[in-house]
């Protein structure tokens, strides 16, 4: 699995400092720091089936993400660093029939949590 990732993110590699158009089925390439992966999408009925998948460099199993985007849709993948550093974060942004993956400089987040009970 780990070198089906990074064989597609070397495959999908591009300027980090800039958004990547995607295809469907075509992969773009993520870094998150400590995570690295890719991401694609697939149309569907109800939207685009953004997937996208993330592995710690070290050898470890990776992690999955998939939600679907309706024109006009966004969604936020991140990763925290260590404190008082901003988030490395990328966002995948459906813009009519178009899916482009950005990265987010000095983005911020506020880590949150929640129970259930």
């Amino acid at each position: 699995m780990r070198t089906t990732l990074l064989a597609a993110a070397t495959l999908a590699a591009a300027s980090a400092a800039s958004a990547q158009d995607l295809r469907p089925t075509g992969a773009a390439s993520l870094d998150l720091g400590p995570l690295a992966g890719v991401a694609y999408y697939l149309p569907e009925p109800a939207g685009y089936r953004v997937v996208v998948t993330l592995a710690y460099r070290a050898p470890t199993p990776a992690t999955r993400f998939e939600t679907v985007l309706a024109p006009g849709q966004s969604v936020t993948v991140s990763t925290p660093q260590e404190a008082g550093a901003p988030a490395r974060a990328v966002a995948i942004t459906r813009t009519g029939d178009a899916v482009a993956v950005t990265p987010l400089r000095g983005w911020d987040t506020v880590e949150a949590t929640a129970s259930v009970e």
